[in-house]
């Protein structure tokens, strides 16, 4: 008898030392059928697919390929099988070729030697598959993300993989790069392909998938038609309970003017930009992607310096010419790459947040190591982060709670004007809900902040006023009673004159 599915996992559960990773978990693919993984950071859905890999062996639990049995003893077991994964942050060569990365582990061999022209041919063919508008002898590391994901999935395709893992393939995507990797899973799609997209994006999950399953706290939820089901029951299927106030914007006095921008420009960035923001006020910065929001935000900051415009601070005109200049007069950037620019990532979680005050410990040029560690314990319990100690490094933590240290550290200084920029990139609901929380508590302890995100009910929800850009001029500015999603985007498609 023929299997209804292409893969199969029955009562899948995975012990690490202490902690039960995936608990008597289940899944069903469909051949040519986008099926779509969600649940919280710490669901179990990264072990669950270094299960199907072979990267890790289930403690409990059957795999199914075709209806048949199979028991992986390692990754080259899951290839050879037409299983591939496709991670978020690509694992790749950036001084090698395309070509050499399309087939790196099985290049093609005749005679003991590598044929090179004609590894470079099959590679050509495979980029021509997704449309890809770079070349197999181009440098990996001069493609942009997109485009070194759309080599993976090459990669992918080249081993014949008939199953292929996306895990967050849009989280480091432009608007324009999503709708690309869109068309590409399309046609993954259509030529019989099988899919299993794992995203914290809704908006993903209803452009490409027909069928969704829920992981919560490493067990199984459930499995839905994605036309059946609401975005209020698969949060609480997510999460475990109802969200009910995703956004919890309080109701705040709005103060006097904090920071005000005028007439700042930067050549080739943006053009005459003017807002500004109170006291208790959030103020939404959007527009499409590339529309110049952080670059203004960097050059009110003193990481860029600006061509023309002034900066004001409490009604007098501020003259910042680099970060610590802001920092020192109130003014704090929280960046959108918190791995990156926001966090030394192998350090203890206690010393990143008390980084930038390290000289308030210092007594004698000692540092008073009890105060600090005392100091950053209260304003990490302060955002509720999840960890077991301060001295935990950056990199255990779930992306949520990482940016709750970056905030955390933006509390241990004494600041006016806090800039989030995109403060729930790659986070999953539950861990959203407690970000907008902090953004709201800052508000009503008389925070001036200016929130970018491309997410429009983020920018609807959160923000009393909502400046809106598009291509590095602001086209309008909307009061919280009258703006609309269709509103925003009107301005943010708008070629301002």
């Amino acid at each position: 008898m023929v299997s209804e599915y292409v893969l199969e996992l029955k009562g899948i559960t995975k012990i690490f030392p202490g902690v039960k990773a995936l608990d008597n978990v289940h899944f069903q693919l469909r051949k040519g059928e986008v099926h779509a993984l969600m649940g919280e950071n710490g669901a179990g859905k990264s072990t669950f697919i270094k299960v199907i890999t072979g990267v890790h062996k289930a403690e409990e639990g059957e795999m199914f390929l075709d209806g048949k049995k199979v028991d992986f003893k390692g990754p080259r077991d899951a290839q050879a099988a037409g299983i591939a994964a496709v991670y978020q942050h690509p694992t790749s060569y950036p001084d090698l070729t395309v070509a050499e990365n399309i087939f790196m582990g099985h290049e093609i061999i005749s005679r003991g030697m590598i044929q090179w022209k004609k590894m470079n041919e099959e590679a050509g063919k495979l980029l021509a598959q997704l449309n890809a508008d770079f070349k197999p002898t181009d440098e990996m590391g001069a493609l942009s993300v997109a485009q070194q994901q759309m080599v993976e999935i090459a990669k992918a395709l080249s081993t014949n993989a008939r199953i292929i893992i996306l895990d967050e393939p849009t989280a480091a995507l432009t608007k324009n790069e999503s709708e690309e990797l869109y068309r590409i899973v399309d046609k993954l799609k259509e030529s019989g392909v099988s899919v299993i997209f794992i995203s914290h994006r809704f908006e993903d999950m209803y452009r490409l998938a027909s069928t969704v399953t829920v992981f919560r706290d490493s067990q199984y939820i459930g499995t839905y038609d994605v036309d059946g089901i609401t975005n209020a029951d698969l949060i609480k299927a997510m999460v475990g309970r109802e969200i009910k106030d995703l956004f919890p914007k309080p109701e705040v006095q709005i103060g006097p003017e904090v920071l005000r921008v005028e007439g700042l420009s930067r050549l080739g960035y943006f053009k005459n930009v003017s807002f500004g923001v109170r006291a208790g006020e959030i103020v939404g910065l959007t527009g499409l992607v590339g529309a110049g929001r952080t670059e203004v935000v960097e050059s009110v900051c003193g990481i860029t310096k600006p061509d023309s415009g002034k900066v004001f601070l409490e009604g007098k005109e501020t003259h910042i010419k680099q970060p610590s200049d802001a920092m020192r007069q109130g003014i704090i950037l929280l960046p959108e790459d918190r791995q990156k620019e926001g966090l030394i990532m192998s350090w203890g979680l206690g010393r990143n947040v008390t980084l930038p005050t390290m000289s308030k410990y210092a007594k004698h040029g000692f540092n008073d190591e009890k105060k600090e560690r005392e100091i950053a314990k209260k304003l990490l319990e302060d955002v509720d982060t999840k960890a077991v100690t301060i001295f935990d490094p950056a990199t255990s933590l779930s992306g949520g709670n990482q940016q709750k240290v970056v905030v955390a550290k933006a509390l241990g200084q004494e600041m006016k004007v806090v800039i989030m920029d995109e403060p729930t990139k790659g986070v999953d609901v539950g861990a959203k809900a407690e970000i907008y929380q902090i953004m709201g508590d800052l508000a009503k302890l008389g925070y001036a902040i200016i929130l970018i995100s491309s997410e429009m009910p983020e920018i609807l929800g959160m923000s009393d006023r909502i400046v809106v850009m598009c291509s590095g001029k602001v086209t309008g500015e909307l009061n919280r009673g009258e703006a609309t999603q269709e509103g925003i985007l009107e301005l943010a498609m708008e070629k301002s004159k």
